[in-house]
C-alpha cells in the first residue's frame, strides 16, 4: 500500500538531523516553534535544485540528500553563521521508499554532524524537484557580508577548486579520481572556517557559479575591482593537468560547483590570515588583490591576460 503524505513525512522526515533544544517544536505542525539566542541575529537561505539542471537523472540519492543540504550550508558559511535548522520542500514523480531511505540518509548524517535539525516542509506530487531553507546565528552585527571589500585587500579561497568542474565536464566520457567525482557528489561547507573569519574577513561568499562569477558580487556590492593571479590558484594535480594541456583555465575559474569560500583580508592581518591557513585543513590560499579599477582582471606570473568565454553559471542566460 503506498504511503500517503503525512505518513511519508512522518517516516522519514519526523526525526531528521540533530535534536536541538531551541526548537520548541518541530515537524508535524502547520509550524515549527523556535527559539533565538540571546545576542545572536537570524541567518537565513534557500537553494532549490532541480533534476536536470543541477542533478543528473538517476543521481545517487544518498549523494543527492547530502549535496541538497551541502550547498546551503555553504550559505551560512560564507556569512560566518553556525547552522541551526533546516527546512525541506520535496516534490517526488512517485513515492520510491528506497529512494526516500537513501536521500535521508545522505540528508541526515551531514545535518547531524552539524547539529543542524530538520523543523518542516512539505512534500508534493510532481517532477523532481528540492528545496531547503536553512537557518543559523551570528552574533549581532558580526555577519561576513559581500560589500566590505576594500582597496588592498588580498583575496583568498579555501580548498581546492576546479575538480568538481571537471567531474562535471567529463560525465560519460572520461572517468576521473573518486576523490574528483566526491567534489562534485559531496561538497564540503566550509562552516568552521567560515566562523573563524568573523572578524578577520572584510568580505566574503560562496563559490557556487564560479570563482570570477562570485567575486564579481563581491566587486560589484562593495564598489571595486580586483586582479587574479591564476598560477596561485589551488588546484589538484588533475586540474593542474587538464589546465596545461588544453591552455585553459576555466575550470578554476568559471566551472563552478566548488563550494569554496572567497574572502577579502586586509594586508594588515596577514600574519593572522597564515596562521589560519596553517589551521585550516582545507588551506586558506592568496590568489590577488582588490582593486580600485572595476572589473576583475586574470594574469599569469608573466604578466599575460587570460581570456574566459564565460565568467560562470547564470540562470535565464543565453
Amino acid at each position: 500500500m503506498a504511503l500517503s503524505e503525512f505518513r511519508l513525512i512522518q517516516r522519514f522526515f519526523a526525526h531528521t538531523g540533530a535534536s536541538r533544544t531551541d526548537v520548541k517544536l518541530g515537524v508535524g505542525d502547520d509550524c515549527a516553534v523556535l527559539s533565538l539566542p540571546a545576542g545572536k541575529e537570524l541567518v537565513v537561505s534557500i537553494d532549490t535544485l532541480v533534476e536536470g539542471v543541477h542533478f543528473f537523472e538517476n543521481s545517487d540519492p544518498e549523494r543527492l540528500g547530502h549535496k541538497s543540504l551541502a550547498v546551503n550550508l555553504s550559505d551560512l558559511a560564507a556569512m560566518g553563521a553556525e547552522p541551526a535548522w533546516a527546512t525541506l520542500a520535496l516534490t517526488l514523480p512517485a513515492v520510491d521508499e528506497d529512494w526516500l531511505e537513501a536521500f535521508c540518509r545522505g540528508f541526515s548524517r551531514l545535518a547531524a554532524a552539524h547539529n543542524v535539525q530538520l523543523i518542516g516542509g512539505d512534500t508534493t506530487s510532481g517532477p523532481l524537484n528540492i528545496s531547503i531553507q536553512v537557518h543559523g546565528f551570528v552574533t549581532a552585527g558580526a555577519a561576513l557580508r559581500r560589500d566590505g571589500a576594500q582597496l588592498g585587500d588580498l583575496i583568498y579561497v579555501t580548498g581546492r577548486l576546479g575538480d568538481a568542474g571537471l567531474a562535471l565536464r567529463t560525465v560519460g566520457n572520461v572517468a576521473v579520481p573518486a576523490a574528483v567525482q566526491s567534489r562534485l557528489d559531496l561538497p564540503t561547507p566550509r562552516l568552521q572556517e567560515g566562523r573563524a573569519l568573523v572578524g578577520l574577513a572584510h568580505a566574503a561568499i560562496d563559490i557556487s557559479d564560479g570563482l570570477i562569477s562570485d567575486l564579481g558580487h563581491i566587486c560589484d556590492a562593495s564598489g571595486v575591482g580586483a586582479t587574479l593571479y591564476v598560477e596561485k590558484l589551488p588546484c589538484s594535480q588533475v586540474v593542474r593537468d587538464y589546465i596545461h594541456a588544453n591552455n585553459d583555465w576555466s575550470l578554476p575559474l568559471s566551472a563552478g560547483d566548488d563550494y569554496e569560500l572567497c574572502i577579502t583580508i586586509p594586508p594588515e592581518k596577514l600574519a593572522e590570515a597564515e596562521r589560519l591557513a596553517a589551521d585550516f585543513e582545507c588551506g586558506l590560499t592568496p590568489i590577488g588583490r582588490i582593486e580600485a579599477s572595476a572589473g576583475i582582471r586574470c594574469l599569469t606570473a608573466d604578466g599575460q591576460a587570460v581570456q574566459l568565454s564565460a565568467s560562470g553559471y547564470e540562470h535565464f542566460s543565453s
